[in-house]
């Protein structure tokens, strides 16, 4: 795994660059979470690829429990992905819920994930 570090309007955004799996449990999330934490910053772009697909499953929890952990350290973040291919009520209801406000964005691009967490 490798961090892109991108400089937007003097803000610092961490983009996480990785062909594995880098989130496969809660502990994986809060992990990264408090890495790139302590490394200054507060706001991550990930992709989807990088995720369990446990964590777009909201009956186990592992989504719940890793944003929590975002929202408590307040670092922001943009998960990018083709989110289409979910069709279940709750997950979809969450992306869109989730999009309304600015601290997780579901976006389709790295330029459109840039782009929230700068403003």
């Amino acid at each position: 795994m490798e961090i892109e570090v991108h400089h937007i309007n003097n803000t610092k955004i961490a983009e996480v660059i990785s062909d594995a799996t880098e989130i496969n449990n809660i502990e994986d999330g809060v992990n990264l979470l408090g890495n790139l934490y302590f490394q200054d910053f507060d706001k991550l772009i990930i992709h989807e690829r990088n995720i369990t697909p446990d964590f777009f499953d909201l009956k186990n929890g592992v989504a719940g429990e890793i944003l929590q952990k975002f929202s408590n350290y307040r670092v922001r973040l943009a998960i990018v992905g083709d989110f289409k291919k979910y069709t279940g009520k709750s997950i979809t209801d969450f992306i869109y819920e989730s999009n309304k406000g600015k601290q997780v964005n579901f976006v389709s691009s790295v330029t459109e994930g840039l782009h929230i967490l700068s403003h």
